[in-house]
């Protein structure tokens, strides 16, 4: 069978192991999951509910156009239907986006280390990534702005940035913006982490979408949301963008489940509030023992914490042992997705440990 050349080039995505295979493979009855940057409280109980309540009608396809979450977004974010688009996770908008921009020897351009998606999403596309490396853990915008050549169709933003944490403020992403749009390039802001970020020079890209026809903004239900098992994401950008990505969405893209706990978790505020509280504590926490440690950790503003470190196949691997998982980013850092009080506790202890056996 002939496939696609440019298919080669891919690396699939690895994610990290789910808990039950690590149990059964390590022989252990605890694992502490820090990995896949996942709300350790869990999904709101209105979304849970709401689940449990729709479960008789799944003999029934869903609503093709998630009608009723497209509403309930619009309203909450002050934007137009017709400016949304739902997706099975903001994963597969960013495949929608790669699908409907991109084609043979085109270009995109995003940052690296960043999601791995972006890279994935163009080579599909038989396109051409152009990485550019971040600068002091953050992306270098006016770097950015100079690969940008008659070839570039989408430049990929992410921010706050996986696997990094840091932000990009308003005033370097406003000058970005407007070197993409005198050269006809779409940006794409990967909002996934959104409602975590206390910057207060975090962008306000929904007052940006007014005035840039060039932007469309990634969000997901998978991070504060806690709904990842779900998957369930939206974009917002020009009406012109959304229906093009629309003719590239599959039927039914959304499952029922999906559609229902996504519209419940919205209105719970309480949840909303306590996940963003658990890991600002959990940020502090976290930093100041891994700095007590030697360590050099980025300031964060996601649910999870990047630090540098040697050799960190083998750190990870030494941790998984032992009932912990982390995520090692090549071998040269490591990023921990905050937990319970009592499981940032149990890493530090076990940090702790390794450090004195050296």
């Amino acid at each position: 069978m002939k496939i696609n050349e440019h298919l080669k080039k891919i690396q699939t995505y690895k994610p990290g192991k789910p808990i039950a295979e690590l149990k059964r493979e390590l022989k252990l009855e605890e694992i502490v999951k820090l990995a896949s940057n996942e709300n350790p409280l869990g999904p709101s109980p209105l979304a849970m509910q709401a689940m449990r309540d729709a479960i008789p009608t799944l003999n029934r396809y869903p609503e093709g156009d998630c009608p009723l979450l497209k509403q309930a977004l619009a309203a909450k974010l002050e934007v137009g239907e017709n400016q949304l688009i739902i997706g099975n996770g903001s994963n597969e908008i960013l495949i929608f986006l790669a699908q409907a921009c991109l084609g043979h020897g085109d270009e995109a351009v995003m940052a690296v280390p960043g999601f791995p998606v972006y890279k994935i999403a163009t080579q599909m596309m038989a396109a051409v990534p152009v990485e550019v490396p971040l600068k002091n853990g953050v992306h270098d915008l006016e770097a950015m702005g100079c690969r940008i050549t008659d070839k570039t169709r989408l430049l990929f933003l992410c921010n706050p940035n996986n696997p990094t944490g840091t932000s990009i403020s308003d005033d370097a992403l406003r000058g970005l913006l407007a070197t993409a749009r005198d050269k006809n390039v779409l940006v794409v802001i990967d909002e996934a982490y959104y409602e975590y970020v206390c910057d207060k020079a975090y962008p306000d890209s929904l007052a940006l979408l007014k005035t840039n026809e060039n932007l469309v903004v990634t969000r997901s239900f998978s991070k504060i949301y806690g709904l990842a098992g779900l998957r369930v994401g939206y974009a917002i950008g020009p009406p012109s963008i959304v229906e093009a990505l629309e003719k590239v969405r599959q039927p039914f893209n959304v499952n029922s489940l999906a559609q229902c706990a996504a519209l419940a978790a919205l209105t719970d505020d309480e949840h909303l509030e306590k996940s963003i509280q658990l890991n600002r504590e959990g940020i502090e926490y976290l930093a100041a023992e891994l700095i007590a440690l030697g360590y050099q950790p980025l300031p964060s503003q996601a649910n999870f914490i990047y630090f540098p470190l040697n050799a960190a196949q083998a750190f990870c691997r030494d941790l998984l042992s032992q009932g912990l998982i982390l995520r090692p980013i090549g071998d040269t850092a490591a990023r921990i997705t905050i937990g319970l009080p009592e499981e940032n506790e149990r890493l530090v202890k076990t940090l702790k440990t390794k450090k004195e056996r050296g």
